[in-house]
């Protein structure tokens, strides 16, 4: 259906509502195929020690709605400045889901104070194999909108390949090596 701006507004007028086709949303779609359950793929996503195992060396999660979804990438850092700090989940659901805000990286700071939304998807595809969907949307357009979105374009797929190493290795991410150097960085 095309609508001209003058049938449009004649729409709204008599109280009608229409589905635009031609609108499209930015946004970041990720996917992977974990060697897991998805039960042990969903304790990844959704607790504090999943989240370490291969995410980020300190976390605090509440998987339920308006629970903690704080991930820190540098707990040396000041306070609101760690990472996703005071992130929170959105919706859950059992197994399958979870949705939560999300926050641009200290070095975009005009991007950092708007909240964008992240959601993870698992389906089964046996009981040893996951996939891992990942959704990322809430983008504004132009000046650090547009570098977070690069950003994050990238850093999803590290996050994705981290996962999957964490699981095809049997072991969490040592994280010792990496917060030495910001424990040595931040002592300067």
């Amino acid at each position: 259906m095309n609508l001209t701006l003058a049938s449009f507004a004649a729409l709204l007028a008599l109280g009608m509502v229409t589905t635009v086709s031609h609108a499209e949303e930015r946004s970041l779609n990720k996917a992977a195929i974990i060697g897991a359950p998805v039960a042990e793929v969903w304790k990844a996503w959704t607790t504090s020690e999943g989240i370490q195992s291969f995410f980020a060396p300190e976390a605090h999660v509440e998987a339920r709605p308006m629970g903690k979804f704080w991930i820190y990438f540098n707990p040396y850092a000041a306070p609101g400045l760690k990472g996703a700090d005071d992130m929170i989940v959105l919706a859950v659901q059992e197994g399958k889901m979870i949705s939560f805000t999300w926050n641009a990286p200290p070095h975009l700071p005009e991007a950092r104070g708007q909240r964008t939304y992240v959601t993870v998807r698992m389906k089964a595809l046996s009981d040893k194999e996951t996939e891992v969907t990942l959704f990322h949307g809430g983008w504004g357009d132009g000046g650090q909108w547009d570098d977070t979105y690069k950003y994050f374009d990238g850093a999803w797929g590290r996050v994705l390949s981290n996962l999957q190493k964490r699981f095809t290795e049997q072991k969490p991410i040592d994280w010792a090596p990496f917060l030495e150097r910001l424990k040595a960085q931040a002592a300067k």
